[in-house]
């Protein structure tokens, strides 16, 4: 462990100024992933703003009849609310998926938007990983790829986004609030937040120096059934090989999103288009532009397969 200096800021406002001031420092919350890559010497930041008492730890209903989930409400509060189970089921099943019980506790709503990926050549530093050091090659490309991405990747960068969490707020359509250190706000669609490797990998999101979150924002439910599978190679304490995030109407539309496959929670308006015909048609749009290895390709059809069961469930 490197050593490092720590503030405790008193506004959203001030804590953006501050890591704005210090390219090296690092917001931490529950601290579930960066205590973790600052062992492993992945991430080292000279310093830490600690953002938990900043009152960002409530779930409140919005003036448009949805809710706004603040950034610090861990993921056992969010799952657990009434709201959240009544009106987005999707995003407690897609909560309660991940990780373990105690992880849960501590990990936050921002914390799981920001996590970083599980690929094993980022996470071993005797790996060229553009991700974790830009330029430096990407040993996937040429290495073991089972649980890396098939659509969405790039000749630099072929890391899958982790996050259950983060596909159900991608099929939900849901706003991620921040504010910057100059006190500005905006409110960045999930669709746009988290960005594709392309060259330059080591960019997960769009966020700018210092910007940080304050909330997420659901829009008004959307009704019908919410469905989350997640397909690991064991029970629990597991990253999805493959997930399916759906909201399905009973007239048969609806809209579907997919974990474990891409860089980004993936999800493709054409495909929602399609499901009344089925799961082939669907995944057939989802993974047009796939990109497949000898190791990964049969995400595809396993896709399919799980979300032809979830198409199957929900209309039963």
């Amino acid at each position: 462990m490197k050593s490092f200096t720590f503030e405790r800021p008193a506004s959203p406002a001030e804590a953006a100024k501050a890591a704005a001031a210090r390219p090296d420092a690092k917001f931490i919350a529950g601290g579930t992933n960066l205590l973790d890559l600052m062992k492993l010497e992945i991430e080292a930041p000279r310093h830490l703003i600690d953002v938990n008492r900043l009152g960002l730890d409530r779930i409140e209903a919005t003036d448009e009849g949805g809710l706004r989930i603040g950034a610090l409400v861990r993921n056992t509060a969010m799952a657990a609310d009434s709201q959240v189970r009544r009106d987005y089921g999707v995003l407690t099943r897609a909560v309660m998926a991940g990780a373990s019980g105690q992880l849960r506790n501590k990990a936050t709503t921002a914390g799981n938007l920001l996590q970083r990926t599980r690929c094993p050549y980022f996470y071993d530093t005797n790996m060229a990983c553009n991700k974790r050091r830009p330029g430096s090659g990407c040993a996937a490309l040429e290495g073991y790829s089972r649980l890396l991405g098939v659509v969405g990747v790039s000749d630099s960068c072929i890391a899958t986004n982790p996050s259950d969490m983060n596909v159900a707020l991608r099929v939900l359509d849901a706003g991620v609030e921040t504010v910057n250190p100059d006190g500005q706000t905006r409110t960045i669609p999930i669709a746009d937040f988290h960005r594709l490797p392309g060259e330059t990998p080591e960019r997960d999101t769009v966020l700018e120096q210092g910007e940080l979150i304050t909330a997420v924002t659901l829009p008004a439910p959307l009704g019908g059934k919410h469905l989350y599978r997640k397909v690991r190679d064991r029970a629990s304490y597991a990253f999805a090989v493959v997930s399916v995030a759906a909201v399905i109407q009973p007239d048969g539309t609806g809209r579907v999103a997919l974990g474990g496959v891409a860089p980004k929670p993936w999800r493709m308006e054409e495909a929602d288009g399609r499901l009344r015909e089925g799961a082939g048609p669907a995944a057939a749009r989802l993974f047009a532009d796939a990109r497949t290895t000898e190791h990964n390709a049969f995400k595809i059809p396993l896709a399919e397969r799980t979300l032809a069961s979830v198409l199957t469930e929900a209309r039963s």
